[in-house]
């Protein structure tokens, strides 16, 4: 709305209706026993703690201990019990609860179904009517009882929810939180009888958990990124966010329309975005009877893909690429799929190459050129099931060096990590929570490395746990502090809490990062608990530049969180997190207004804990395709792809490195990362500059590879022998960006290969 636009009657009535209704906030698990009731009384407590009056009603703690416990201090309002199929149902007493008249209501269960003679039919309904009277409500649901997950839920593991909710009941509510578990800590509750005696079957397959856990994961995210492109159209910002992907195919109705499509599917699966499908048509223009059949075969093929298709009038052919470009950046496209020219060298100059002046146009969207690969290979890019690669025969024996491997993985210790989108979540306050709880079950837990801000409530959840002693190094005159990790490992503990893995360690230490002295511990036997945010991930780094404007220093490889055994996020919504950050609980008071109108904004923690939601469900995805399972919800990729990534010695070589990797490790793909050096001797800064990007690429578990080139003229040949060498299937790039008079005298890199590199799919990444 425009800001001086003057409201009208039924605006302003909205208004004040929405002053007077109370707020719903809607606690998701993935399943039953994952703690949601737990953190809702939590938040009552804390909510109390504030002066704000509070009651439970409704509540069903399964008479867990931990959960018992959370009851201490809340008012409760006794609620109507009647039997069903003789189990103890529990309804809200309406009209008590009105007299009453609380400022919040805590109640479990969203999905009940109330007895016949009730009010309503549904909990829903009675949180409505409450809220309605001014009461707030803050509820639990597990992710099968909603209506439209539920029936895909059922179809891969076969749980159904005896009741749902509409899905759009979360676009209703003003704050959504999930609680992640991993499936490792809910079989172990199953284990341990937490549970009780009544769990689905199907609940003890950490497969089936896993699928419950990415659907949440990837539910919320929906959520968040709905919120995050509100406030930025809000603030008037254009253009993709960054934190996640949206794919726009281009395809004309010809035999090969359906081939971009599949393919636009399998990138959107993979990257976990959404799909845009576009055709052009010439107004009154009609179609041919063979365009016809493409027409129909694309758009069935469309719906069945759960994409969107749209075709837009085109009154020039010329003027294709522009309307693409711009179409593309009113829908926040991050990628744009097509198909390489079929024009000749002379018609691209006569006519111009549609890619080409896609490219020209494009500011801050990926490119991806499709190759047609149908005729030497067939239609080879639909999902196929296959072996896991390196998968031995059951009877193979091992050899010594394979023993040896397996005995070694045997002997580390297990490794936890508390992943946030951002500081102040609560990871490390969970970490010592864990660590009481493991050590009031008789294991030995300490304390190596401990980072409280001055929290209060984090240094109260340290308790009895032990804490190893820093050790102190000399740096510039100065004694500075670190984990002593051989104190630790002479001490050998069972477990070990280490905060802040992303920690650089002060000069003169034996290891450079903190992660290097977590897999020092690890490789002695010792288990570790650790906490990072979600922006400390390499991979990452320029996704985060770009939602936030902050280049974050201090990193680790993805690869340190693949071999956590068990991942969990910490999620805490954006307007919580600020309010921790008011009161004081994350930053000392004096740079909490510089942290709110910094890093800490509303838009910047939308955005980062979208990413966060997003990275750890294709990390669930991932370790469900490693227990080759058919039920991971990307589906397996159909072919070997063999992924290469062109660098020169310019700013933009490390985002080009960092997306190499992301997509290489999507693929499961061979990568490369090729530098061609044309004069005869490198320059000191030349060579540092070198070893910077072999550092980042090896980090990311890559080479890379330096060869030499007798001069620029043959530069562009030199590397397309090494690219077909490899038999490279897609080949990364990035955008060159110079004057139009230039191209026209002298062809690009890009040019060269999209005249002689058809044979392969190519990334043309933007410049950002």
């Amino acid at each position: 709305m425009a800001p001086y636009k003057r409201k009208t009657p039924e605006e302003i009535l909205y208004s004040i209706y929405r002053l007077h209704r109370g707020r719903l906030k809607i606690i998701i698990g993935s399943v039953s026993g994952s703690g949601k009731t737990y953190h809702m009384l939590e938040e009552g407590k804390l909510l109390k703690k504030q002066g704000i009056d509070v009651v439970i009603s409704a509540v069903s703690t399964m008479k867990r201990a931990e959960t018992m416990q959370q009851l201490a201090d809340l008012e409760r309002v006794p609620s109507i019990h009647w039997l069903k199929d003789g189990k103890e149902q529990k309804d809200l007493p309406l009209e008590t609860l009105l007299e009453r008249n609380p400022e919040v209501l805590l109640v479990d269960g969203l999905a009940h179904r109330n007895r016949k003679e009730a009010r309503f039919q549904t909990r829903l309904e009675d949180i409505r009517y409450l809220m309605d009277n001014g009461i707030s409500v803050i509820t639990t649901i597990n992710v099968y009882e909603l209506a439209g997950v539920g029936e895909t839920i059922f179809q891969m593991t076969g749980i159904r929810a005896d009741e749902t909710v509409p899905l759009h009941t979360l676009e209703l509510a003003d704050e959504v939180r999930l609680i992640d578990v991993s499936p490792e800590t809910i079989l172990k509750r199953i284990e341990e009888g937490v549970l009780g005696h009544e769990t689905h079957p199907a609940l003890s397959r950490p497969g089936n958990l896993g699928v419950l856990r990415e659907l949440s994961l990837r539910l919320v995210a929906e959520g968040v990124n709905d919120s995050l492109e509100k406030h930025r159209e809000e603030h008037g910002l254009i253009g993709p966010s960054g934190a996640m992907e949206r794919i726009l195919v281009s395809a004309q109705y010809h035999w090969n329309g359906s081939l971009y499509v599949r393919r636009g599917q399998q990138i959107a699966k993979r990257l976990g975005g959404d799909l845009i499908v576009v055709t052009f048509a010439i107004p009154n223009r009609p179609l041919t009877k063979n365009q016809q059949t493409f027409k129909r075969s694309i758009v069935k093929l469309v719906e069945r893909v759960g994409a969107r298709f749209e075709e837009l009038p085109l009154t020039l052919q010329r003027q294709l690429p522009s309307e693409l470009v711009r179409y593309a950046i009113q829908n926040n496209v991050t990628r744009i799929v097509m198909g390489h020219s079929q024009k000749s060298r002379w018609q691209e100059r006569w006519q111009g190459s549609i890619a080409d002046r896609v490219l020209r146009q494009t500011r801050n969207i990926d490119v991806f050129l499709m190759a047609d690969r149908a005729e030497q290979e067939g239609e080879r890019i639909l999902p196929i099931k296959r072996n896991p690669q390196g998968k031995k025969e059951p009877f193979h024996r091992l050899t010594s060096q394979e023993m040896e491997k397996k005995i070694e993985v045997i002997r580390r210790g297990t490794f936890k990590v508390y992943i946030g989108a951002a500081p102040g979540v609560g990871k490390t306050y969970k970490m010592l929570q864990e660590g009481n709880i493991l050590q009031s079950r008789g294991i030995d837990v300490v304390i190596g490395l401990l980072e409280t801000h001055g929290r209060k409530e984090t240094q109260e959840q340290i308790g009895e746990l032990m804490t190893v002693p820093r050790a102190k190094i000399l740096y510039q005159n100065t004694h500075l502090e670190e984990m002593d990790t051989d104190a630790i490992i002479a001490r050998r503990p069972e477990v070990v809490l280490v905060d802040e893995l992303a920690h650089t360690n002060v000069p003169g230490s034996i290891t450079r990062k903190r992660y290097e002295d977590v897999i020092r511990l690890l490789e002695n036997g010792i288990s570790v608990i650790t906490t990072v945010n979600v922006q400390h991930l390499e991979s990452l780094n320029d996704a985060v530049a770009q939602l936030t404007g902050v280049r974050v220093r201090e990193t680790v490889p993805d690869a340190i969180l693949k071999m956590a055994s068990e991942v969990e996020l910490i999620d805490v919504t954006p307007q919580m997190l600020q309010e921790r950050m008011r009161e004081g609980k994350i930053y000392a008071s004096e740079k909490v207004n510089q942290a709110l109108e910094s890093f800490f904004k509303i838009g910047n923690l939308i955005a980062l804990r979208e990413l966060a939601l997003r990275e750890i469900a294709d990390d669930v995805d991932e370790r469900l395709e490693a227990w080759d399972r058919d039920n991971s919800l990307r589906g397996p990729w159909s072919r070997k792809e063999v992924i290469f990534v062109c660098v020169d010695l310019g700013p933009r070589a490390e985002r080009l490195i960092r997306r190499g990797f992301r997509i290489a490790h999507r693929l499961k793909a061979e990568w490369y990362v090729h530098y061609v050096h044309c004069s005869s001797k490198e320059t000191p800064e030349e060579q540092k500059r070198l070893e910077t990007l072999r550092r980042l690429t090896e980090q990311l578990g890559g080479n890379l590879e330096v060869t030499m080139a007798e001069s620029r003229k043959n530069l562009h040949e030199h590397l397309l022998i090494r690219i077909n060498e490899v038999k490279t299937t897609q080949l990364i790039i990035g955008q060159v960006r110079k004057p139009l008079w230039r191209t026209l005298i002298k062809k690009s890199f890009v040019h060269y290969l999209l005249r002689h590199a058809r044979h392969m799919d190519m990334l043309v990444v933007a410049d950002q």
